[in-house]
């Protein structure tokens, strides 16, 4: 029942800041949980930032402080501020929703296809 994009990706230098977005289809946006998560070349997917229908957030140790997700349900989008960009930060940022919230990315049903996001030294 939904359906994600994201947008936003693109190539930046350390210390800068990028924010991704994410438009969600579907009218029951709001009733979801919605996640980010990246995957870097040769690695795993990992959780990055969780945020409730209400509010509540939760991020990654690794960028807690420096990434902050929000949501507007009123154009059903959520968003990944990121600032103070690492290159260690560089991977394909995907964003899902869950119809709970969590931060195991078992428990999300639907998924982006993904947005690169390039942080040079």
């Amino acid at each position: 029942q939904v359906q994600l994009v994201e947008s936003g990706g693109g190539l930046v230098q350390a210390g800068g800041s990028l924010r991704l977005s994410c438009a969600a289809s579907g009218r029951t946006f709001s009733s979801y949980a919605m996640g980010w998560f990246r995957q870097a070349p040769g690695k795993e997917r990992e959780f990055v930032a969780v945020i409730s229908r209400r509010g509540r957030r939760d991020y990654a140790d690794s960028v807690k402080d420096r990434f902050t997700i929000s949501r507007d349900n009123s154009v059903t989008t959520v968003y990944l501020q990121m600032n103070s960009l690492k290159p260690e930060d560089t991977a394909v940022y995907y964003c899902a929703a869950a119809s709970y919230y969590s931060p195991r990315q078992s428990s999300y049903e639907y998924w982006g296809q993904g947005t690169q996001v390039s942080v040079s030294s």
